[in-house]
């Protein structure tokens, strides 16, 4: 992806969030003199705030993926993995506004955001390339639901269920069959998410990798694997069980019965964060996980 030239911002705002909406205000004045359209993605709650109140003109999702050069997300993580499923298939950038606790992914300060439009209009920024993976779920032959992912797949049963298994495929290989909780399937930027959480390791986020972790296994030699994320993945849910859900980034979920496949592929489109030019990932990492406190 070569530096364009911004025409058109989008923005995704956290929801019934006073301050970001106040932001988002003030981002629509800026732009406006500098004679860039601002365009929003409606939710479909209603927001307490309101996007025509702060000059932001709501446009439907195809509208917004054929014309936002850049998208400013003003939220926290949350909101950024959200904004994975609005990109669609144009290499477009992201600018992250930190409103959330946590702030992996949206890194800028807001005192931050007025500088990093300059350098980016400018055309002087540096790009993070995020893996995303596209998920389908098959019941029979026939899709049943499609998705992107910036973060994991994961399919996990109900509190009161029974062991589940899992078959995997590699490349039309088959790697094992995971008796467990359930199973992750992470990119790098979400080895740092759920995958952790279960005992994955943490990936640098340009590497060319997907983990495989299984949560809670049964057989404690069932240990988390990296593979390429070239390869094409295919998970079978193998024994009789209710409450066995399908997650994707823990935001969209279904429900999965014994015999469903789930396959897994490497998007062919990135998530293109614009990076800060004062911090790297390990002063993200250091930061986050409190390392040397």
């Amino acid at each position: 992806m070569t530096n364009q030239e911004i025409k058109c911002v989008g923005v995704v705002v956290k929801p019934n969030h006073k301050e970001a909406w106040a932001t988002a205000r003030e981002l629509s004045d800026w732009l406006e003199k500098r004679n860039i359209n601002l365009i929003g993605k409606p939710r479909e709650e209603t927001e307490r705030f309101g996007a025509e109140a702060c000059g932001i003109e709501t446009v439907g999702l195809e509208k917004f993926q054929a014309q936002a050069d850049l998208i400013v997300v003003l939220g926290g993580d949350g909101t950024m993995i959200s904004t994975a499923r609005l990109t669609g298939d144009r290499e477009v950038l992201v600018l992250g506004i930190n409103y959330g606790s946590l702030g992996y992914l949206t890194e800028f300060r807001i005192e931050e955001m007025f500088g990093a439009l300059e350098a980016i209009l400018a055309g002087d920024y540096e790009i993070d390339r995020r893996v995303m993976l596209e998920v389908e779920h098959r019941r029979d032959g026939e899709i049943l639901e499609s998705g992107r992912v910036l973060n994991d797949v994961v399919i996990n049963k109900a509190a009161l269920a029974r062991i589940i298994e899992i078959e995997v495929e590699l490349d039309n290989l088959f790697v094992n069959s995971f008796r467990a909780d359930g199973l992750i399937v992470a990119t790098p930027t979400g080895s740092t998410a759920y995958n952790l959480s279960a005992g994955g390791p943490i990936v640098y986020p340009s590497m060319n990798a997907v983990v495989l972790t299984p949560i809670c296994p049964f057989t404690l030699t069932n240990r988390p694997i990296v593979v390429p994320d070239a390869a094409a993945i295919n998970l079978h849910l193998k024994n009789e069980n209710e409450g066995v859900a399908i997650t994707l980034d823990g935001q969209i979920g279904y429900q999965m019965r014994t015999g469903d496949t789930v396959s897994i592929r490497k998007s062919p489109t990135n998530f293109n964060l614009v990076q800060p030019p004062n911090r790297n990932y390990f002063d993200v990492l250091r930061n986050k996980l409190k390392w040397g406190r």
